[in-house]
């Protein structure tokens, strides 16, 4: 089963352009993706620019707008994230447990949806994801 470990570090939707993480908290965090990947289970990671350095493409009434970055009023932003491949939720759990976040954070942990749990009918209109799955890694 392949979880998504998504990092959401208190005060990053404020974060100015530019903003780096601590050396020592890089260290630390490279520890843990180690012991993911000595486990077999990682899959992908990566760390995203802060939210102040994005834009949202938001979609209304069939139409659609762009907004830069920052975005005002946000409470919660993605900081990062893994790809991980584990045997169930609890095992998910118990990584995204083991994290050693420095400061204040949350890790959402979200289940991807496989194709093969789509209805037949879904399979049918997504003919070909498959083969872009493929053909993207």
């Amino acid at each position: 089963m392949r979880f998504m470990m998504l990092m959401i570090p208190k005060g990053y939707e404020s974060a100015a352009p530019g903003t780096m993480p601590d050396p020592e908290a890089v260290k630390t965090m490279m520890q843990y993706n180690e012991s993911l990947q000595k486990a077999g289970v990682l899959l992908d990671l990566n760390g995203l620019h802060p939210p102040s350095t994005g834009a949202r493409v938001i979609f209304e009434g069939g139409r659609s707008r762009v907004v830069e970055g920052p975005f005002p009023g946000l409470k919660e932003v993605l900081g990062g994230y893994w790809m991980i491949n584990v045997k169930s939720r609890e095992e998910a759990v118990e990584w995204a447990s083991r994290c050693p976040s420095v400061g204040d954070a949350t890790i959402e942990i979200r289940q991807v949806q496989e194709f093969e749990e789509f209805p037949e009918a879904v399979q049918k209109a997504a003919s070909g994801f498959k083969e872009m799955q493929a053909r993207a890694a």
